[in-house]
């Protein structure tokens, strides 16, 4: 078989099934003449849209002249500026930047009778500390205030909450550790104790006098210690202002002051530089997702007192619940390593508490409280919230892959 019957026999075409291309060996065929035609059509029909372009511009031109005769005028080569264009260009083109001297700094006096907010600040900076704790895994920070010379502070409870370490900082810039006196997680308050003496305390106002319009400040740190000692001036916005916090109700003084994170624990001070209120949140913080500003919130002076006096005079605060036991949530994880149910692990159990006496142990896990199906810490947080010390309530745990109903009575946490 000669060579051109073999490639007569073995022809595919380039559409089949499993033919594979690989180009021609031979010579490429010159395409010079191919792309100067293309080329010159490009040319011509490039004239022919500027021909049009033209026209269609010249007839534009005819069509829209005004039907009355109006007369332009053009200044010519001879023309001159006048003085005032002249002065004007010039001005523009060479004047410098002048600072004029300005009158020396005015006192800033809220309201009539008041302090300047340069004095009030004067007053109540050495009274402000910057809070810093080491927690597992992490860090917090906030503000607090000296309110007795011996060494004791008031700041906010989630600032210190879970705090493995705590550190003062003063305005002098000296550093103490801290230990935590008491807390009370309902108000968000919390007391802490530092070794040291002459301290300056910061003088506390009654809030009850408050009216909304007053004029007030707020010092602290917001978003961390790099920022301490910041004020921020406003007005009381509202009085006694219900605001719902993980299933708590605090009664709270509204104002426009700039708070943010790193101010909780801090003072807001009226004009007379006494503190009124314990700064705790603002709307957009923790509390919600919302992203506004001026809604800010601080704890009155008269439940600041209250509680502090109890947190002092004991350690905890009167008629708070407890169910005598501590837990923690249990992560998705080890709901599937160990094939947990999802619920409250209990870690610790107060011996002589009735959750011991019903026979609850660590190692169970908390599966409701009355009715409602518990999943977490901060939901079992929430629910406690509506009841009271010496209340009954009924307990499901899990142990040993069975479910036990207890009945216990809740203590008062101490």
């Amino acid at each position: 078989m000669n060579e051109k019957d073999f490639e007569t026999q073995n022809r595919y075409d380039a559409w089949e099934e499993n033919f594979y291309r690989t180009g021609s060996t031979r010579p490429k065929k010159s395409n010079s003449g191919l792309i100067a035609g293309l080329l010159a059509a490009v040319i011509f029909l490039g004239g022919i849209a500027t021909v049009l372009g033209l026209l269609n511009i010249r007839l534009f031109s005819f069509g829209n002249q005004p039907k009355n005769d109006t007369s332009v005028a053009f200044s010519s080569k001879d023309d001159k500026p006048t003085q005032a264009e002249e002065t004007q260009a010039t001005a523009t083109a060479t004047a410098p930047l002048e600072l004029n001297q300005s009158p020396a700094s005015v006192e800033n006096i809220p309201q009539e009778g008041g302090l300047s907010l340069q004095d009030i600040y004067a007053k109540a900076i050495d009274s402000v500390v910057s809070i810093s704790c080491a927690l597992q895994g992490g860090a917090s920070s906030g503000t607090g205030v000296v309110f007795s010379a011996d060494g004791y502070i008031i700041t906010n409870y989630h600032v210190v909450e879970n705090a493995r370490e705590i550190s003062v900082l003063f305005a002098d810039q000296k550093a103490l550790p801290a230990t935590l006196v008491g807390k009370d997680d309902l108000t968000d308050l919390a007391v802490l104790s530092v070794q040291a003496e002459g301290l300056v305390p910061a003088e506390f106002g009654n809030s009850s006098a408050l009216r909304v319009g007053d004029a007030v400040v707020a010092i602290g740190d917001p978003l961390g210690v790099e920022l301490r000692g910041t004020m921020t001036d406003g007005i009381v916005s509202a009085i006694n202002r219900d605001v719902s916090v993980e299933g708590r109700t605090m009664t709270l003084i509204q104002t426009n002051a700039a708070l943010n994170s790193g101010n909780s624990g801090g003072p807001l001070l009226n004009c007379y530089g006494q503190v009124i209120g314990i700064n705790t949140m603002k709307i957009g913080d923790y509390m919600s997702n919302a992203g506004v500003e001026g809604l800010g919130f601080a704890i009155p002076s008269t439940t600041v007192k209250e509680i502090v006096d109890q947190l002092l005079g004991q350690g905890y605060v009167s008629g708070r619940p407890s169910l005598g036991f501590e837990g923690q949530s249990i992560s998705t994880f080890d709901q599937l390593y160990y094939r947990f149910p999802k619920g409250v692990y209990i870690t610790e159990v107060d011996p002589n508490s009735d959750a011991a006496a019903k026979g609850i142990r660590a190692g169970d896990i908390l599966l409701r409280l009355g009715n409602t199906r518990i999943t977490d810490t901060d939901q079992l947080a929430t629910l406690l919230y509506a009841y009271e010390a010496g209340a009954q309530v009924k307990l499901i745990v899990y142990r040993n892959g069975q479910e036990l109903t207890l009945q216990i009575t809740l203590d008062e946490a101490k």
